[in-house]
């Protein structure tokens, strides 16, 4: 017999066998030897009142053993090796779950990536922190894994189609993940374990006759008419097939290409600000209410910081317990940050992305030729200052939290996690004006709201500016084709549709779909 119950427990009972099953018993009204097994289905931590407790779905299994315990549903997937080709340019979050539903719908799926499989990029990622050497094609950015395969691997979004966000978490329990993201409201990865998820995800795709090419990029498409037949690359090959362009929100030359090929794009609304790095412990203390922070049974503490400041947005963005800081430059002469945890979440330090909304009527027109990328290049602009105020290095301007807010030096800075280092810097000066002051008037409303939070504890690393696409390249929201042109799918973070690894996998898996009709239609 199965019951299924939704329990509120103390952070202690909830990761404690005994406890749960003494306190479930109690609640079933049986004896707890007949409860034979109990597996966890939902779990949230609630920390709105000074006493933690955490929010548990559970199945009991009273008096027989279940025959399987996992909550995987197995996703089975053909072999397509001769099917027809489909183009997949980046192998992203958005690239390869286009590809896995490609081989569900019988379709062979051609993965283009520029950069190197998920393994040798280590070696570049290294680089940039000890020689501030940045390889344009294999970096943070870009891989095989995409912006997400070196990150906190958070899974948490805000989409309500909750069936699609269901079997996204699915399939990356099925290529190696923890069950743990079927069950936690704040689903992560860890960026120790994305690594061999995505390596597992490459290998299923293989297995099943699709291809992945690693050091291939895309310098083109192959354009007839108004019909997009394949792509060609720097080497000078031919791919031909429909695109699904899922190239991540970093890829410049690709938006160059674009406009000089002639295909739509639009400039779109992005967020740019800083990192912001506190001790653990503090955060801890103030999520959980206690001097004594999380304790022996809670996790590291998250939070999310939302404002307006003169109508626009002032927010926390990826915020990652428990990680640290990196250099996310995708070419030289570029300094930009970005944060990661691993699956633990043990480090001392916390870090978020605080960030200022910036709308396209906010940036005047850069260069009045290509209006359309004017919100990539006041991205390129800040990014280049930093460079240039750290020496061309990746040795980052930064300021202390109150320091900033009082427009005031700091003559020391507190011990950080960001490898290459840090310098002491006017950050309220170096950013926009417009920026800089909606940033400190946010961090007093944040304090108010979560007291102690503005501290020179907190050092404030920059520049954040990699938080979206600059341009969005319209497509029809039925078809999800080009505007203008058919057989080219633009799709994720890249195209402007998607904000994180699972609203772009989504994503992905809704352009494989969408091929398949396009294909249909063909026949």
């Amino acid at each position: 017999m199965i019951e299924n119950l939704d329990l509120r427990v103390d952070p202690r009972t909830a990761h404690e066998k005994l406890l749960l099953t003494a306190a479930i018993s109690t609640q079933l009204g049986i004896d707890a030897n007949r409860i034979k097994h109990i597996t966890v289905t939902r779990r949230s931590i609630d920390a709105r009142q000074r006493r933690v407790m955490v929010n548990l779905s559970v199945a009991v299994y009273i008096d027989n053993m279940p025959e399987n315990v996992s909550l995987i549903q197995p996703v089975h997937y053909q072999n397509v090796a001769d099917a027809k080709k489909v183009i997949v340019v980046g192998a992203g979050p958005a690239g390869l779950f286009a590809a896995l539903k490609l081989i569900e719908l019988g379709l062979c799926p051609i993965i283009l990536e520029r950069g190197k499989d998920v393994d040798s990029r280590r070696k570049d990622m290294a680089n940039i922190s000890r020689e501030n050497i940045v390889d344009p094609d294999s970096n943070y950015c870009f891989g095989e894994g995409g912006a997400g395969a070196y990150s906190d691997g958070k899974l948490y979004t805000r989409s309500k189609k909750r069936g699609p966000v269901d079997k996204i978490l699915n399939i990356f329990a099925q290529h190696g993940a923890s069950e743990d993201i079927l069950v936690d409201a704040h689903p992560h990865i860890g960026t120790d374990k994305l690594p061999d998820v995505i390596k597992g995800i490459r290998n299923t795709i293989i297995e099943c006759g699709g291809e992945v090419h690693f050091n291939t990029r895309v310098t083109g498409l192959i354009i007839d008419g108004d019909t997009v037949n394949g792509v060609t690359t720097a080497a000078g090959e031919k791919y031909n097939g429909a695109v699904i362009l899922a190239t991540g929100h970093s890829a410049r030359d690709i938006y160059r290409m674009l406009h000089t090929q002639g295909v739509e794009m639009e400039p779109k609304g992005l967020a740019i600000g800083v990192r912001l790095e506190h001790p653990q412990h503090l955060i801890d203390c103030l999520r959980y209410h206690s001097k004594n922070g999380r304790g022996k049974y809670l996790p590291a503490a998250e939070y999310t910081m939302l404002t307006r400041v003169d109508d626009r947005g002032v927010y926390s963005f990826c915020m990652c317990p428990g990680g640290f800081i990196i250099p996310a430059a995708s070419a030289d002469g570029q300094l930009v940050v970005n944060g990661m945890s691993p699956s633990n979440r043990g480090t001392r330090w916390a870090n978020s992305g605080m960030v200022v909304e910036i709308l396209p009527e906010d940036v005047p027109d850069l260069d009045d030729e290509n209006p359309t990328l004017k919100m990539m290049m006041f991205q390129e602009q800040i990014e280049r200052a930093f460079w240039d105020e750290a020496g061309h290095t990746q040795n980052a301007p930064a300021q202390r939290m109150l320091d900033f807010v009082n427009s005031k030096p700091s003559s020391d800075l507190p011990e950080t996690s960001y490898a290459p280092g840090i310098h002491p810097a006017r950050m309220d000066k170096l950013l926009p004006k417009g920026i800089a002051r909606r940033l400190q008037a946010g961090f007093k409303d944040f304090d108010k709201k979560n007291r102690g939070f503005l501290t020179n504890e907190a050092v404030l690393i920059g520049a954040e500016t990699r938080t979206s696409s600059p341009v969005r390249i319209p497509r029809d929201p039925s078809t999800l084709l080009h505007i203008h042109y058919k057989g080219l799918f633009p799709c994720g973070e890249g195209a402007g549709y998607a904000g994180g690894i699972v609203s772009a996998a989504i994503d992905g898996d809704r352009a494989a779909a969408a091929v398949a009709d396009y294909y249909s239609q063909e026949a």
